[in-house]
């Protein structure tokens, strides 16, 4: 098994394409996966070449949601869990029986897949992004932008590269990710003490589901403006969200709307009450 510090928090780069919005090159794979593990075939969106930031540059939102019970609503299957280091196999089977999406397969292909959702989940509860830890499911081209009348703002094209993710988040089977979470429940409790946590894990997945959903879908087009050497949104409130949530923004509007749909019937499954509305 990893050291446990293969799994600290920490900031890097994902693509050698000029910077994004809020200082950083677009790194949203680490919410498909996020989406896709919350789904039950573990997830939002990331990563670049390493550049550690040891704090996130602003502080995790403060959105409406219930606490839910523990255990939550959905029944777990009735089969024996191995060993939290010994998990990968039974995870790859149970998700491959949620979606057959082809980036779906992909990211099962990576090791540590509760540990690492686990991160994920953590990681939006504070508003950070994961590192380094999904740059399997990294976009293929560059982020770019439109420079018209000296106006300048996000290049739909870029919001084209996570299509697929959101179409693998959207394909999955909201009822049996519910399922597979209570079945796996133990292990992802486990795998959050390793981080320092006490108690369970519910609460931080229905924190991070409802920080998700209740991030702002933008109007088309998102207009920018140049941020030092960088590029950072030009609405105040959108460049005020937290690294997570900004790195949602840069998957586009129609493809955050499939994500957050999904995690919302997900939610629902596990008795979760999340309501979109920032606090």
């Amino acid at each position: 098994m990893d050291e446990l510090s293969d799994y600290e928090l920490q900031k890097t780069d994902e693509e050698s394409a000029p910077a994004g919005p809020g200082g950083t090159r677009p790194l949203v794979l680490w919410i498909a996966a996020a989406a896709i593990v919350t789904a039950g075939v573990a997830a939002y969106f990331w990563f670049w070449s390493p550049r550690p930031q040891e704090t996130p540059t602003s502080t995790a939102p403060t959105v409406a949601y219930r606490p839910v019970p523990a255990p939550a609503s959905a029944p777990g299957a009735a089969i024996d869990v191995p060993p939290l280091s010994e998990t990968d196999p039974l995870v790859r089977r149970l998700v491959s029986a949620l979606s057959s999406h082809p980036r779906v397969a992909t990211w099962l292909t990576t090791p540590n897949l509760i540990r690492t959702f686990t991160v994920a989940v953590e990681n939006i509860t504070i508003g950070a992004t994961p590192a380094r830890h999904l740059r399997v499911l990294r976009p293929v081209g560059p982020f770019s932008v439109i420079e018209d009348d000296e106006v300048m703002h996000i290049d739909p094209r870029s919001y084209e590269r996570y299509n697929g993710i959101a179409d693998a988040v959207a394909s999955i089977d909201a009822a049996g990710a519910a399922t597979l979470y209570a079945t796996l429940r133990p292990r992802f409790d486990e795998a959050y003490r390793e981080l320092g946590h006490a108690g369970g894990f519910d609460a931080a997945l229905e924190r991070a589901i409802a920080i998700l959903v209740a991030t702002p879908v933008p109007a088309a087009p998102v207009p920018l403006v140049y941020k030092g050497a960088l590029n950072a949104f030009a609405d105040p409130r959108l460049e005020a969200l937290t690294d997570a949530e900004k790195q949602f923004l840069r998957v586009g509007p129609r493809n955050m709307r499939l994500i957050q749909g999904k995690l919302r019937e997900i939610a629902a499954e596990l008795g979760m009450s999340v309501s979109g509305q920032r606090g």
